[in-house]
């Protein structure tokens, strides 16, 4: 997905924009940047591929060259960036976090209205940053071109922008799905993603913006430059997967809410009579253990560790990008505790699946190890549909998700007019669908939260969330 963070002080900020950065490193693994402004010196950029080397390795020996009171940084699993634009409205750096889906027509629209050219990369393609910056050129002030370029593209636009004055624009998507928050000391102010990045630095927490907000970030505060808009559809997923969790989102913490929802997938499960007779309660490191420790706490059955996971070499567990060697990397890293495996009757609980070739080599691994019984629980619903509104997921096509590749091997094309009908385990293609996939993977048992569940761990008002990956609804 990607991640970015900006600081304006009255200090020098190249640490601030480092460490910040740096604390979005869980978004992507692809590229890495930073741009610092300085008065006298200008603007410094530079930008390292991450995808086998951490942010912190590559950009350490850069330091002593940035300098300056005013800086953006970002976490990018698209393409390069931030980038520098020199156009009619002035030399600013951008980073975007978002997905267009319709950049071809909007590449081919530009040229018709007489761009002439983009810088290509070597895929041919443009680079997403480029294109959002020359529909923000198209108007006449940074606001309206802002405003232009998240109307015309299909997908989502979240920004930040350093002009060449030292300031910071920071722009969140139209329909607000993706958080940024403004932090805040007594020498300037920074913009995130996470708050607890600028926690650390510290900052305090002083705003967060509303959807469609566009916001000018200077050392002494900041300023609405366009109002929120009313509707937003938050990504659900950032609180169920993606969100560090210290972060807050919409007031929500993101441990808080994965613990509420274990407990309200346990307390759903015994209202069912479905609990399992199980010696042990654990999560599929890392993101599944707070939702485990939830369905622990609520259900009585001890939480317990039977594998842990060997992060010092591999500390992401989506890197490398290919995805043999990735499945390789996650058989490598998973450590079995013998004494807590041997003849135990396990369930576990992970966040999401998705495709479900990791699981099925965790489920072997574990009964190689001497498991008696392994069942499976689902932290979220059957994901039926490729995000395309964050890029979160590298499936390239839906049938490459294992719920609608089921689906697909159930009932062919006539099962894809009945998704909503699979996605609900209590009707009888629900059913079909969690035996079939429970029986692919090797459970003895397997459960998907509910979306009402979800959304009841989150607890905001549900319209104001994103569930797209799962009920295909906007």
């Amino acid at each position: 997905m990607g991640g970015f963070f900006g600081a304006v002080s009255q200090r020098d900020v190249t640490l601030d924009i480092f460490f910040g950065v740096d604390y979005h490193s869980h978004l992507g693994t692809r590229r890495g940047g930073m741009v610092l402004y300085d008065a006298a010196g200008g603007f410094q950029r530079q930008i390292h591929s991450i995808e086998n080397t951490p942010f912190r390795t590559k950009f350490e020996k850069d330091l002593r060259d940035f300098h300056g009171c005013s800086g953006i940084g970002c976490i990018s699993d698209t393409d390069p960036q931030p980038l520098m634009v020199r156009s009619r409205l002035g030399v600013y750096a951008i980073t975007t976090v978002g997905i267009i889906n319709n950049a071809e027509q909007l590449i081919a629209k530009h040229f018709a209205n007489g761009g002439n050219h983009f810088m290509a990369m070597s895929s041919g393609k443009v680079n997403s940053t480029e294109l959002a910056a020359a529909l923000i050129n198209e108007e006449d002030d940074l606001v309206s071109g802002i405003l232009h370029a998240q109307d015309v593209i299909e997908g989502s636009l979240t920004l930040l922008l350093l002009t060449e004055g030292g300031e910071i624009i920071a722009a969140r998507d139209k329909l607000g799905r993706l958080p940024v928050l403004i932090g805040q000391n007594e020498e300037g102010c920074c913009v995130s993603f996470e708050s607890f990045a600028y926690h650390k630095l510290g900052y305090r927490d002083a705003y967060e913006l509303g959807p469609r907000e566009i916001v000018k970030i200077g050392p002494r505060g900041w300023e609405t430059l366009s109002p929120a808009g009313k509707e937003m559809k938050i990504c659900a997923f950032l609180w169920t997967y993606y969100g560090y969790p210290n972060s807050n989102y919409e007031g929500v913490n993101v441990e808080v809410m994965r613990g509420r929802n274990g407990h309200i997938m346990a307390r759903d499960e015994a209202a069912r009579g479905t609990l399992p007779d199980v010696d042990y309660v654990a999560g599929v490191p890392d993101s599944g253990v707070p939702h485990a420790i939830g369905y622990a706490n609520e259900s009585g059955i001890p939480f317990a560790r039977p594998f842990v996971k060997y992060t010092p070499t591999w500390p992401r567990s989506f890197m490398p990008t290919d995805q043999t060697m990735r499945n390789q990397v996650a058989k490598m890293k998973q450590i079995p505790v013998p004494e807590l495996i041997e003849g135990k009757k396990l369930l576990f609980v992970d966040d999401s699946i998705v495709r479900g070739t990791q699981l099925r080599e965790t489920v072997e691994f574990l009964y190689a190890s001497g498991a008696k019984e392994v069942h499976m629980r689902s932290a979220c619903p059957p994901i039926m549909y490729g995000c395309k509104y964050l890029n979160f997921s590298r499936s390239n096509s839906a049938m490459e998700l294992i719920a609608r590749k089921t689906v697909q091997e159930l009932e062919g094309d006539e099962g894809q007019e009945h998704l909503e009908e699979y996605a609900d385990v209590h009707t009888q293609r629900g059913q079909c669908l969690l035996k079939s996939i429970q029986e692919k993977l090797g459970f003895d048992s397997l459960g998907y939260q509910s979306l009402d569940g979800l959304l009841e761990a989150i607890g905001i008002d549900r319209d104001k969330v994103c569930t797209y990956c799962w009920n295909g609804k906007e």
